[in-house]
């Protein structure tokens, strides 16, 4: 397993993250408690979670887990998130000071932990002054109850704003951006790719295998079904399925992903994951694997780097299209136009 820091900090994170989404749900504790085993023996050391998940659950079987393995909590860097519904009070959701507060105080509580090493802001908030936000990070910090901050699912103003704000009030800075990044969603490198690397933020890739598209199970014009995300429910797998299917763009990137997997003898999702872990200012790829099997497959990424022609074949099956103003075109934000 390999180690980067963990944004613009030092502490260091291994390269892939356990994602524990799926902890109360598609894996019961018992497999769940199995998952986070392997990972920390092959080498893992950052675990991700939220207290939304399973509302809540998932933070009790990590605490659980902490409880049962002596030690272990001082050899993991743990992140988690809050901002979504907890409740049905009008203070039971976003990132106020109030419901933070609760947020923070019932995920320590579920975890079993003293402090919280990365607290995330789930999702941007349009009613909270973001101001009011970032103090109760800096708050939390010198309260000792987080260590860094970050957050999820911001567009590039959003965090270039919070940056902003963080250095300019002289607060706890934002370390670590949070965003749905793969071969099939690019959407980042449009904007906030170059804010975090302009401000030293490290990005934390969320569904890198695209909701298991890069393994490789999901065939052209077949509706899935079965154990799987889209298959599990019938109407949510025709409703994700049918976009992707639908695109050219899809079958061109999976083909590739099954080319390059082929000739190096891996797995899809090896590839898939190894050219995330990769693109620049990625720190640590959080993975989401359901069963011990998948999670050990996923592990394999850990020392794969592809070369320089494997990179390039996978990033020009899945350009994303760039219209031609404000992102590209004769004479518009190209490095080599003349003054």
């Amino acid at each position: 397993m390999e180690y980067r820091r963990l944004g613009n900090t030092g502490t260091a994170v291994s390269t892939l993250c356990m994602g524990a989404m799926t902890f109360g749900q598609e894996s019961d504790e018992k497999v769940s408690h199995a998952q986070l085993d392997q990972f920390v023996e092959r080498g893992g050391n950052f675990i991700d979670t939220a207290d939304v998940y399973s509302q809540g659950i998932s933070e009790e079987i990590i605490g659980r887990w902490f409880a049962a393995r002596p030690g272990v909590r001082d050899q993991v860097v743990l992140a988690t998130k809050g901002r979504f519904p907890m409740g049905d009070g009008p203070n039971d959701h976003g990132l106020s000071r109030t419901h933070l507060t609760r947020a923070l105080d019932a995920s320590l509580r579920r975890l079993g932990v003293e402090a919280i090493d990365l607290y995330q802001a789930h999702a941007w908030d349009p009613i909270t002054p973001l101001e009011e936000t970032l103090r109760f990070y800096d708050d939390a910090v010198r309260a000792g109850k987080i260590r860094y901050a970050g957050v999820s699912n911001f567009i590039g103003w959003q965090l270039q704003k919070a940056a902003t704000i963080t250095e300019l009030r002289g607060l706890t800075p934002i370390v670590t951006l949070q965003p749905q990044y793969n071969l099939i969603t690019r959407d980042i490198e449009f904007e906030l790719v170059d804010v975090c690397k302009n401000e030293g933020i490290g990005i934390l890739p969320w569904s890198p295998l695209a909701g298991g598209w890069l393994t490789g199970k999901y065939r052209r014009d077949e509706v899935p079904t079965g154990p799987s995300r889209l298959g599990e429910d019938p109407a949510r797998g025709m409703e994700a399925y049918a976009p992707r299917n639908a695109q050219e763009r899809t079958w061109r990137i999976v083909d590739t992903v099954r080319q390059v997997a082929e000739d190096r003898g891996v797995s899809m999702a090896q590839v898939a994951l190894a050219w995330v872990a990769d693109r620049p200012a990625v720190t640590s790829v959080i993975l989401g694997a359901r069963t011990l099997e998948q999670l050990d497959d996923n592990l394999g990424a850990a020392d794969l780097h592809l070369s320089e022609r494997e990179t390039a074949l996978l990033d020009e099956a899945g350009a994303p299209a760039v219209a031609d103003y404000p992102y590209g075109g004769p004479g518009v934000n190209q490095r080599s136009r003349r003054f």
